[in-house]
């Protein structure tokens, strides 16, 4: 089955020229199965890019998915046209009485900011207690994962000397996790932040299992049974050139960056870097989708009791 989305939305164009099976609204009406609903908040200033990361990974299963684009209320975007911003998008005080079997909440360029310090903070966190009654499961993706880690756990995010920047190698911890299904022992994760969680830190909290981690980059991917939650502080979701165009940004720019580590060919940046995380990027997000086939209520109104 594909994924639902609007026939004008960029991404419905993108990923049906990749092959990626994608379905109108018109063509849903037809079959007579309930889609699974699930919302992406977005907080990455490039919505469109990320918009065409995540529905390409979560379009990818045999399942029905229908992708439902959230904003925070009040903040507004300067990298993503207010048109595209108005059609396709709605505030979460609008959909927050609404019911959805997954959640994704995106990584923020704001590493720098202490948690309180960030505009929407407030907000964020009545979106993340609002998951507990109104969502299934939630995946929060680098700043957004940390945040929720944080916000459930107190679990700090800390500084780095450098910013942690490349293609880095981490270690299947739990190859039984449903999770992990297909998953090597190890595979290579982009990775592009400037703090980290600490696995003593996660250790203490209750109840939090990691699933993926590095001996270079720390924890990756966290489970948290207890808020149907899954943490992961790597970007799997990117595209073969997004840490590229970082590193060309930065450059441009005369930011200080090293180049990143373990992407391009022979670590020169006039080579084009290949893409060695598709496969496991898609076996994660697939078995996400899985798992909440299996576990999610079939009548919405029930999501959130349990």
């Amino acid at each position: 089955m594909p994924i639902k989305l609007p026939e004008d939305l960029p991404a419905y164009s993108v990923l049906s020229e990749e092959g990626v099976m994608v379905m109108s609204d018109r063509q849903a009406a037809r079959q007579d199965i309930r889609p699974l609903r699930i919302g992406l908040l977005n907080l990455m200033p490039k919505k469109i890019q990320t918009e065409n990361q995540f529905a390409r990974l979560i379009g990818a299963t045999p399942l029905q998915i229908e992708l439902h684009l959230i904003r925070m209320s009040e903040h507004q975007t300067k990298n993503t046209a207010a048109a595209h911003m108005e059609e396709f998008y709605r505030p979460f005080q609008e959909v927050k009485g609404e019911k959805f079997d997954g959640l994704i909440i995106t990584g923020a360029p704001i590493e720098h900011l202490a948690f309180e310090d960030v505009t929407y903070w407030d907000e964020l966190r009545e979106v993340m207690d609002w998951t507990q009654t109104n969502v299934h499961s939630t995946f929060g993706v680098c700043w957004g994962g940390m945040a929720m880690i944080n916000h459930f756990h107190g679990v700090a995010k800390h500084m780095l000397p450098a910013k942690a920047f490349g293609c880095y190698r981490h270690t299947n911890l739990d190859p039984q996790s449903p999770y992990l299904r297909g998953f090597s022992d190890d595979c290579v994760i982009p990775v592009s932040r400037w703090t980290e969680m600490r696995q003593d830190e996660i250790d203490a909290a209750q109840n939090l299992r990691t699933l993926l981690g590095s001996r270079e980059v720390g924890p990756c991917l966290v489970e948290d049974p207890d808020h149907r939650a899954l943490y992961i502080f790597n970007h799997f979701e990117y595209d073969r050139d997004t840490l590229k165009q970082e590193y060309d940004r930065d450059v441009e720019n005369g930011t200080p960056i090293n180049v990143p580590l373990n992407y391009y060919p022979g670590d020169d940046p006039a080579q084009m870097p290949l893409n060695r995380w598709r496969s496991h990027a898609h076996l994660l997000y697939g078995n996400w989708i899985n798992e909440i086939y299996q576990t999610t209520p079939y009548e919405m109104d029930q999501i959130g009791r349990n």
